[in-house]
């Protein structure tokens, strides 16, 4: 049976061949080859591009499965400058983070959301907050807005994420305690939660990613760089 998803990663396998991580809605992440998928000209290459609504459906019991069938589901998400680099890291941390075949139904659900929002640059870090604590959640290690011991935390405090007890702890140069206080109710959307917002993400995201740099993290940093270093417009 044919199964919605989207292709996360995709690399050349033997001669004509393509390895696939894609994000499906039942089973999670999967990994399969995809004959003909770095054939110039093959259908199956020119459908399995990244943003694309798709349907698939694979054979195989082991990890690796074989794609049997890959049809387009609807249109490519047009994305360009700081939202494409924001969708590949998206796809970055999903096929690093997610182990094959765990299901992830709500990590699906908000990275269609997220698409949808890349488009637009006042809707971008919001919608990929959500899908990041997606993951988080799906593994099992979102964060405990509360001391180690499950105590709460006092807004006049500043603290840091304790990445072995899911919580925070006092920290001199930390997060206010009134900000994470807003953001464990759940309403993300004042402008001044932003950075406190970003800092929880990352630091609950990184003993998942180790040490290895993210390929998508450098090319934004560039073009950071590189937008710093362009002379301002007349």
């Amino acid at each position: 049976m044919a199964e919605p998803a989207f292709l996360l990663h995709r690399r050349p396998y033997r001669e004509t061949s393509a390895l696939v991580d894609l994000l499906t809605l039942e089973q999670g992440r999967i990994r399969a080859v995809a004959h003909g998928g770095q054939r110039p000209g093959s259908k199956s290459r020119q459908r399995l591009q990244p943003f694309t609504p798709l349907f698939v459906a694979w054979r195989g019991e082991r990890e690796l499965k074989r794609l049997t069938l890959m049809e387009s589901r609807g249109q490519t998400a047009l994305l360009v400058g700081e939202g494409l680099l924001c969708g590949l890291y998206a796809n970055e941390i999903a096929t690093r983070l997610l182990p094959l075949e765990l299901p992830a139904q709500e990590v699906f659900a908000f990275y269609g959301a997220l698409l949808e929002a890349l488009p637009t640059p006042s809707r971008r870090a919001l919608a990929l907050r959500r899908f990041e604590w997606a993951l988080l959640d799906t593994l099992g290690a979102a964060p405990r807005f509360c001391t180690p011991a499950g105590g709460a935390l006092d807004p006049q405090e500043r603290y840091r994420f304790d990445a072995e007890s899911r919580a925070f702890v006092p920290a001199e140069r930390g997060i206010e305690g009134r900000a994470l206080r807003y953001l464990n109710q759940g309403d993300w959307e004042p402008e001044g939660l932003a950075s406190a917002l970003k800092a929880v993400m990352r630091a609950a995201l990184a003993p998942h990613l180790g040490h290895r740099a993210l390929r998508s993290r450098e090319l934004m940093l560039d073009l950071a760089r590189r937008r710093a270093l362009s002379p301002p417009r007349s």
